[in-house]
């Protein structure tokens, strides 16, 4: 449930270097749809639009189907019913 807080925390860059563990990329020096996605998530979190768009331009779409699922999981954890279709 804190995960978002800790990511807000954590500096935008905090995972921009690093080899990556996409399995894609290391047998077969390919990128997949998801690859940058953490990083362009990480950027939006901090209002870094260029940055996000720039690691993967799916990061614009997940990310609030991503904060959608993380809103859903909190309320369920206190038993607030607002949207009970979502």
């Amino acid at each position: 449930m804190g995960i978002p807080i800790i990511l807000i925390i954590l500096p935008a860059d905090f995972f921009d270097s690093g080899q990556s563990i996409c399995l894609s990329q290391l047998i077969f020096n390919v990128e997949c749809y998801g690859c940058g996605l953490t990083k362009s998530i990480m950027h939006l979190l901090h209002f870094d639009y260029k940055t996000s768009w720039e690691w993967n331009k799916l990061g614009i779409i997940s990310f609030p189907i991503l904060f959608l699922l993380w809103l859903k999981y909190v309320f369920e954890q206190f038993n607030i019913h607002i949207l009970k279709n979502l």
